[in-house]
């Protein structure tokens, strides 16, 4: 399609958007009296008007049957987490027995650790990408040192290329064949948090099998955002946080994927609790803990069911959507963005370098842009005028044209105030 810079344009493809009535389930925050241009779904979403109805039965139930609500409220509270199951199971291309939600996302991963990083003398380091999210940092370094191991030897981070923003493939898979019979676990972001990035999970997945080590992913920026298929891609296991693309709240609940290969291992180790217990006998309170089958095996405490109820309201409007809506939406309205960038590049005396990769198959809607010659006036100027993003430094401003509630009259509009900011800020 051949764009234009054009306010009637960018009705016109609004016009066409089937997705486009979702806008109006959103609530949007308001600067100057106007809904703001709001691109940053890929660190908070928005709030969706249908969750308050589902966060008041809760607490209808709560004030109504107390006690009761676990086995007599509309949705009973103590098998809640179980209509996650089918709609999280198409979301990230899964059988709905390796999909539950529990804890938050670090959490989750940790405790995939205890049962999925195993590490021996000889077999014990990990691979991630460079510059991964500052809690995997953290989380793989606490790791590494609760099994005795130096992080300088046991981590191995992949690196991007001198003068490259992102990291290539070839590098990815040469790592792994070095590090070889030492290598326990390859963990890395599904989509970079910084550049927005999306490795190709299924070849990477298959090369670290293939060097005798588990594959898991932090998937936070990558579920309800790219298409997934852990199931077929033979991933050992996985975890995403439900606010950002998802729309679940603050913090809320994290989902968390097991492959079915391993739910049926009794010689996984895993941090246990109650709520993992086998479901029919869990109320005899046995002594010796027989885990529920499949992912929801690895839950440990009560279900929070106040955080869940946000994020089941979520999950059913993304059954109703689809995902491949979702997608074909988010790559016209990210191109469109870039196309938008491009045009006010040309007028005025800045330069934007978008460091995202350019091919639709390594990208979602995040797009990071280097801006050359601007500093952090210019974001300061943005969020005056309405449009919410996000700076990181030094001086990169990531964009999230999240398709459920973003318009193409959005990235126009977004594209004036930019002109003008930089016309001003000078």
């Amino acid at each position: 399609m051949t764009f234009e810079n054009t306010k009637e344009f960018a009705k016109k493809l609004d016009s066409q958007d089937k997705l486009n009535k979702y806008r109006d389930e959103f609530i949007f925050p308001k600067v100057n009296d106007k809904k703001v241009i709001y691109f940053t779904g890929n660190s908070l979403g928005l709030q969706p008007k249908r969750t308050k109805a589902y966060v008041d039965e809760v607490m209808d139930d709560w004030a109504n049957l107390a006690v009761e609500g676990h086995f007599y409220a509309e949705k009973p509270w103590w098998d809640y987490h179980e209509r996650f199951a089918a709609p999280l199971a198409k979301i990230v291309g899964a059988l709905p027995s390796e999909v539950t939600v529990m804890n938050t996302l670090t959490v989750n991963l940790h405790l995939m650790m205890v049962s999925f990083y195993r590490p021996t003398k000889t077999r014990y380091k990990i691979i991630c990408e460079e510059k991964a999210f500052p809690s995997d940092q953290y989380m793989f370094q606490s790791q590494v040192d609760f099994h005795g191991y130096k992080t300088e030897e046991a981590i191995v981070e992949i690196k991007r290329r001198d003068g490259e923003h992102n990291i290539r493939l070839e590098d990815v898979l040469a790592k792994i064949k070095e590090v070889g019979d030492e290598l326990a676990l390859v963990l890395i972001g599904g989509v970079n948090y910084y550049t927005g990035q999306v490795f190709d999970m299924k070849t990477i997945t298959a090369a670290g099998h293939e060097a005798g080590a588990v594959v898991g992913w932090d998937l936070a920026h990558a579920a309800g955002n790219i298409k997934l298929e852990l199931h077929d891609w033979n991933i050992d296991f996985a975890a995403w946080c439900s606010y950002k693309y998802m729309n679940s709240g603050p913090g809320n609940a994290s989902g968390c994927f097991v492959h079915e290969k391993h739910h049926d291992n009794p010689d996984l180790p895993r941090f246990a609790g109650w709520w993992g217990h086998n479901k029919e006998r869990r109320f005899k309170m046995e002594p010796t803990f027989d885990p529920v089958h499949g992912a929801d095996g690895w839950q440990i405490s009560n279900l929070p069911v106040l955080s869940l109820a946000p994020y089941l309201a979520s999950v059913e409007m993304f059954d109703e959507i689809g995902m491949d809506a979702l997608i074909e939406k988010r790559d016209k309205i990210t191109s469109y963005l870039e196309f938008v960038l491009q045009e006010i590049d040309k007028e005025v005396d800045s330069s934007f370098e978008i460091i995202t990769p350019a091919s639709l198959d390594e990208r979602g809607c995040q797009l990071s842009v280097l801006l050359h010659g601007e500093g952090r006036s210019l974001f300061d100027y943005l969020m005056k005028n309405g449009v919410i993003t996000d700076w990181r430094e030094p001086n990169v401003i990531r964009f999230a044209p999240v398709p459920l509630y973003c318009s193409f009259e959005d990235m126009y509009d977004f594209g004036q105030i930019l002109k003008k900011g930089i016309q001003e800020v000078h």
